[in-house]
């Protein structure tokens, strides 16, 4: 992925908001999993922007996002829980794009895009 260029504003977010008590791995994904969980207006619509070997979604296709996964699926990675063709399963949240979602929801979910996008991850 490429790395995005710096935005200072989501860097205050992301450190003084997101993960500023973690001092581990484990401890970032938590925050990383409870500011998310908090902010994500339920449910909102999405589009797959990239292909997983882990999901089955297409580039292109739609989904309806229904939450956060379980915590301990999200330790290494965000996934969230969508309704995609009469079923519910859990996709990477960097798989998916908001195509209809309040500002909040739009923001965090860009944060978390952000932040992978630096090179950071979990």
């Amino acid at each position: 992925m490429n790395r995005v260029e710096e935005d200072e504003i989501r860097e205050q977010r992301i450190d003084y908001e997101i993960i500023v008590d973690a001092h581990s791995p484990e401890e970032m994904a938590m925050g990383w999993y409870y500011y998310l969980d908090d902010h994500l207006t339920l449910p909102f619509k999405a589009k797959c922007i990239a292909k997983r070997a882990i999901s089955p979604l297409e580039a292109g296709e739609e989904v309806e996002v229904l939450g956060m996964t379980a915590e301990e699926e999200c330790e290494h990675e965000m996934f969230v829980r969508v309704k995609w063709h009469d079923r519910e399963f859990g996709v990477p949240l960097a798989q998916i794009a908001v195509v209809n979602a309040d500002e909040a929801t739009r923001e965090a979910v860009d944060d978390w895009h952000y932040w992978i996008g630096r090179g950071d991850g979990l």
